[in-house]
């Protein structure tokens, strides 16, 4: 079970009225952080955040000495530094100051990845959700804190996750509510068409139409590749386009595929480039007939979607008339895209006419195209089987 953005939204504060701990499960990347950001404005809260993986331990309970005006290091333009061996948690004290000064204003304490801070931190940071003390420090009752982690492999339905996390003991399992979040692509669409302050949507509508055309690539669950698309990586080549879009043509085509691939992954990267080239016209039916022979330099993913679109429109476009492009096309996917293609082939009704009308054709005129595309047809088919 998951919750989308919308949900979520709805949920944690509910459990944070409940005087409760949200512990919001999700992805990297998939908007976790914005999600408290836009759930602390919405109850007006001041927000603080503390980044639990680059925490030690000791940074909340290490007693400091009193400290003399030598202490300090002063900049010009840059703020004052304690320079001092051991710190304290900045954070913890101004939620206290804030506190005292607006005692009716709610605060919200984010304690962000926290499964991937040690074992010591997050016992040590576990006296907050259980005692809601630091030694003889006391939360006010206006701080809610909310605990946001990556899935690991103990946790239900997440037996392949692969995050380098420390699985939290028993005790925080039953001190917190897990609200595990999932990537929803109309959420994210909704929350890409917001203006910002300088009129533009968050994201670039590029990205935005990409994502309506392949809806599977704004969190895909493959995370075998180093590099692989997520919301938040989505966002940063939304700011990558903008500010590539203010230079010249050449230069643009000359760095796009490698600037995309860097949040992408190689392959997604390079297939968005070319979209971006292409002014986000994807390859129509008659495309792909006027040019079968070419696909090799089409990215697989937007093949894929071509040829699909293909199926959607076999009245139009019947494969008994363009045998010899439509085997070209399947030729050109891999074998997870032939695969996919013939399923969406049995679930289209005129497709059944139409392969009976290849089958025929191909006993009546045997090494012709028609035959060609039946029998590579039937060996799909027989392959997915095994």
């Amino acid at each position: 079970m998951s919750l989308s953005y919308q949900q979520m939204k709805i949920a944690v504060p509910l459990v944070i009225k409940a005087g409760n701990v949200p512990s919001i499960v999700g992805e990297a990347g998939i908007g976790k952080s914005a999600l408290v950001e836009e759930i602390a404005a919405s109850m007006g809260a001041k927000l603080y955040t503390t980044v639990v993986s680059l925490s030690e331990k000791g940074d909340l309970a290490i007693p400091v000495p009193p400290l003399t005006e030598r202490s300090f290091v002063t900049t010009q333009h840059y703020g004052t530094l304690a320079n001092v061996q051991f710190g304290y948690s900045e954070t913890l004290v101004a939620i206290v100051k804030q506190a005292e000064a607006h005692p009716d204003q709610p605060i919200i304490w984010f304690l962000d990845e926290f499964n991937r801070g040690t074992q010591a931190v997050q016992s040590e940071l576990m006296n907050l959700v259980l005692q809601r003390q630091v030694n003889s420090l006391k939360l006010p009752d206006q701080v809610h804190i909310v605990i946001a982690e990556n899935p690991d492999s103990t946790m239900e339905n997440f037996a392949d996750s692969d995050y380098g996390v420390t699985a939290g003991d028993a005790a925080i399992r039953d001190r917190t509510v897990r609200l595990v979040m999932k990537a929803a692509i109309d959420d994210w669409l909704l929350w890409a068409q917001q203006l910002q302050s300088d009129g533009q949507p968050r994201i670039h509508e590029l990205v935005a139409k990409y994502i309506r055309l392949h809806p599977n690539l704004l969190a895909p669950a493959d995370h075998e590749k180093d590099l692989y698309p997520t919301p938040r990586a989505w966002a940063r080549v939304s700011g990558n386009l903008r500010q590539l879009e203010q230079l010249d043509e050449e230069t643009q085509t000359t760095l796009a595929a490698d600037l995309f691939s860097g949040d992408l992954g190689s392959e997604v990267g390079a297939a968005f480039a070319k979209f971006v080239a292409q002014h986000g016209q994807q390859l129509s039916v008659a495309d792909l007939i006027d040019h079968s022979t070419q696909l090799q330099f089409v990215a697989e993913v937007d093949r894929l979607t071509a040829v699909r679109q293909w199926v959607k429109e076999l009245t139009k476009y019947p494969i008994t008339q363009y045998p010899a492009q439509f085997k070209n096309c399947l030729y050109a996917l891999s074998p997870d895209g032939r695969f996919a293609v013939v399923q969406d082939l049995g679930e289209q009704a005129a497709a059944a006419e139409q392969i009976k009308a290849l089958y025929q054709a191909a006993n009546e005129n045997p090494g012709g195209d028609q035959e060609q595309l039946y029998r590579l047809l039937e060996q799909i088919t027989v392959e997915a089987g095994d």
